[in-house]
């Protein structure tokens, strides 16, 4: 499930480039308090792992500028909100439209409008894009004997495998089995990705990268439920990985 939330301001908004960590607080600071404990703390544990099971878009309005180390946005500003939890999207919605105004970083906004998203219709081939950058990863050793995060990008093999990887491990997290062969189906392919849209993005400190675009996927039912809900790739709830669905793809097309 999906909502998308439009917020109004009676002057430009200023908001820090590197806004995802503001954005996953304000997020979690109006949730039900045990819910959001719940969720931060625990979260749905798969080994070493533990997934939140929702994600979010990037801020997007109509006109936005630089100045500094800030985002100067016209409003409105728009954000989506994904989870396969309709507990934590309800708990989102109402605790917003009982507020007169909130603070996101230190812009204060007025809710316009929360609008519950239609989920799009599922087909085995479809075009999406990327509302927020998705990033996918892996931890290496340097001859020195030190950790080094490599993130792949689009053109790498190893970003649909790593993809998969992580689809088929939030597959076994939600139903406690591994998918099947009928189930774990997923190819990636960039189709309007270049290195504009590569973004690297600080949360707390760290520098993360992940990638934008329009792609082309061919997935299961079940794996794109998982995709469209709670986000492609790693770092879903750091505001990464999240996709819309831009048309289906026609018989012939790309031939």
């Amino acid at each position: 499930m999906r909502l998308k939330i439009t917020f109004e301001s009676e002057s430009p908004i200023k908001i820090p480039i590197h806004y995802n960590y503001y954005v996953q607080s304000f997020i979690y600071r109006n949730l039900d308090r045990v819910l959001a404990q719940n969720l931060h703390d625990e979260g749905i544990p798969l080994g070493k792992r533990r997934y939140r099971f929702f994600t979010f878009s990037r801020l997007f309005s109509q006109k936005r500028k630089k100045n500094g180390t800030s985002w100067i946005f016209s409003p409105p500003l728009e954000l989506y909100l994904s989870a396969r939890d309709i507990n934590l999207l309800e708990s989102f919605a109402t605790h917003l439209i009982k507020q007169h105004n909130v603070k996101l970083a230190k812009a204060t906004l007025f809710i316009n409008s929360i609008e519950v998203i239609k989920p799009p219709e599922y087909a085995k081939e479809l075009i999406v894009r990327a509302l927020s950058p998705i990033t996918v990863y892996s931890t290496l050793l340097t001859p020195e004997g030190r950790k080094k995060t490599y993130y792949y990008n689009p053109f790498e093999k190893e970003f649909e495998e790593l993809l998969r990887d992580n689809l088929r491990r939030k597959f076994k997290a939600i139903y406690s089995i591994p998918p099947d062969e009928e189930d774990d189906i997923f190819k990636i392919e960039p189709l309007r990705v270049s290195a504009r849209n590569e973004a690297i993005i600080k949360y707390k400190g760290t520098v993360i990268k992940g990638w934008t675009g329009i792609y082309k996927l061919k997935i299961s039912e079940k794996y794109f439920d998982i995709a469209y809900n709670t986000g492609l790739g790693s770092k879903n709830s750091q505001g990464f990985g999240m996709v819309e669905v831009v048309r289906e793809r026609k018989d012939g097309e790309g031939r």
